[in-house]
Order: C-alpha cells, then structure tokens, then sequence
C-alpha cells in the first residue's frame, strides 16, 4: 500500500491542490511532534488505500499478525481521538486501524461524480469496503458519535464480520421516520446545531466558520475537558477537507429527512428502521459529564442481546470519551475482545 493517495486523478484541479496541502500539512504536525509528548513517538505516518468509493486515510498500530480493531471516529472529531488508545492495544498484540471517516482529512472520494452521501448505511458500508481493502475477515469495531453510529450498523448488519462491539453512547441507529417525532425542549434544544444545518444559512455559516464552529461543538460536548489550542488545532485540520462541509450537511438533513440517500442503501435502511438488536458481545459506555444529545443507558439497554456492560466513565468525562480517558476506552475493547474469544 502506497502512502500517495491512489484516485486523485479523478478530483478537480481545485480540489486536488486543496488535498495537497491537507496532506502536506499533516504530514508536517506529525512530524513535528505537535501532539503530545507522551503520545507522539507512537504515531504512524498516515497511509491510503481505495476501498469502494473512497480512497481512506488512515493510521495503523501493532503488528500486521495481530486480533484487528477498528476505532472510528465522530463529528467534529478525527483520528486523533485514538492517539492514546491505539497504541494501548497495540502494545496487547492487537492490529489497530484508525480512518478518516468521508468527508475527513485525507480520505476522499475516487471519483468527482460520486453523490457526497453521509447517510447512515453508506458510512457504515465504507467500514466494511476498509476491512474488504485491508483483507481483514473479522475485527473488534469501536467507536464514539457518528463512529459509535458506524460500529453499531455493523454489527447488526455485518455480524460475521465483527468479532465485538465498544459503543460510547449505546444503541444510536436511527432512522428518518424516527427522527421525524418532536422531542421535549430541552432534548431539542440539544439539537440546535442540527436545525442551524437545516437551513441554508447553517450551511454557509458552517462553511464559513468551520474551525471556530466545531470547537463549540467541542466545549459543549465535553464541557468539563480543558483541552489546549493544539490538542484541538491538530484535529481541525482534518475539517480542511474538499468534501467536509457537504458530508455534514448531508448527514444532518438525511437524518431529518430533508435530504435524499442512495438507492442502493435502501434495503440497509430499512432493516435499520426495524431497529435490530446486537447480538455479538458488547460494552456501551458513557462518560458523566456528556454535554452532547445521547440516549440514557437504560434506554438501549434491550438492544443488546449478547453478553453485555455497560461502563459510565466519571472524573468529568465528555463526549470524547476515547481522548479524554483513554485507558478506560482501552480497557473496554481488550475486554470485549477476550469475551469474543
């Protein structure tokens, strides 16, 4: 696998020059070391491989031999939420991949004419078109936000090919119909970022506004996690992508709705909107100060059919649970993983 990207010929010239300077750009921070000191020996040059529709990047841990899991991050997050985890599990013997998901950093889509679809199925689908890729038959599936989301999906509608679960946040399939019913206020005022992206207003705010935008998102998701500028600024340069902007918006209208998927996710969708249960073994957790809209525990807990814990994180532990406690994180998914054993 090469670390050039492979299918950037099909981008426009705008868009490619664009990709180089995220990539140039990443590729400098890592090497400079502009992540923390404790984690910064530990992490690997990104590297890029086609696998359906997208060309992914990704970061790899552990030897090649080793049980695989993957991390999947969320919104507005990236791989870096896992730079303390993946090299945990590493250490255990395990292979870690930890991608881009669409629309993030150096991940990009092979083809300009490729509908920019964040629906729930496709995301989940990229998952399976990566371990399809990487020749992996089964692996342990993590993740939090719309990477919880993911892990979830594949689980229920690929559990041959995923060993066990770790979902922060729990049971988060969802479906339009579902998401069409009001909610209290509160819960809704929860939600305001998603009416904003509704409107074109919100999307060309979001445009304009990205980083500043996303790094409130951070402050009330995590409201307890005193993260520094450069904890965050290494992450917001995987939001200076040439398809960010329309994956968010898209994701966020299709779950309301107001936007339309792809054919060919139909069939995934409708089984999703039955919501199936887990039935491979899982571990759910929560962190105690959680400021982003999520489902309380007891509330999923009869999705999950399989062996089966749930952990609630405390100490102020946010919406990231993977970067603001790591361990615990890790822990989840070498317990897990022993339990599919």
């Amino acid at each position: 696998m090469s670390n050039t990207p492979l299918g950037i010929a099909d981008l426009p010239r705008r868009d490619f020059l664009r990709f180089a300077g995220i990539a140039a750009a990443a590729t400098s921070t890592l090497a400079a070391g502009a992540i923390p000191a404790r984690a910064a020996a530990a992490v690997p040059a990104i590297k890029q491989i086609d696998a359906g529709v997208l060309n992914i990047g990704y970061l790899e841990y552990g030897p090649a031999s080793g049980a695989p899991v993957l991390l999947f991050h969320g919104w507005p997050y990236d791989i870096h939420a896992f730079t303390e985890v993946a090299p945990l599990l590493a250490a255990k013997g395990h292979r870690v991949i930890v991608p881009h998901l669409r629309g993030h950093g150096t991940t990009l889509f092979r083809s300009a004419d490729t509908m920019r679809n964040a629906q729930q199925a496709a995301i989940a689908a990229d998952g399976i078109a990566l371990m399809d890729a990487l020749g992996i038959a089964r692996a342990v599936v993590a993740g939090f936000d719309w990477g919880a989301r993911t892990a979830d999906i594949m689980a229920v509608l690929w559990p041959e090919r995923c060993r066990a679960l770790v979902s922060v946040s729990g049971y988060l399939i969802g479906s339009q119909a579902g998401n069409a019913k009001p909610l209290p206020p509160a819960a809704e005022l929860q939600w305001w970022y998603q009416f904003y992206f509704a409107t074109e207003r919100g999307a060309l705010g979001y445009a304009a506004n990205t980083k500043a935008f996303n790094k409130q998102i951070w402050h009330q998701a995590s409201p307890d996690w005193h993260f520094d500028d450069a904890t965050y600024d290494l992450a917001a340069q995987s939001f200076v992508n040439p398809d960010h902007v329309a994956i968010v918006i898209h994701n966020y209208r299709w779950r309301l709705g107001l936007a339309q998927g792809e054919s060919q996710y139909g069939a995934m969708e409708a089984r999703l909107a039955a919501a199936p249960p887990v039935t491979i073994p899982a571990i759910t957790m929560e962190g105690d100060r959680n400021g982003a809209p999520h489902p309380a525990p007891e509330a999923y807990r009869a999705k999950f059919t399989g062996a089966y814990e749930h952990r609630t994180i405390t100490g102020g532990i946010g919406h990231n649970l993977p970067q603001e406690a790591p361990q615990a994180f890790a822990q989840a998914v070498l317990d897990v993983s022993r339990r599919a054993s």
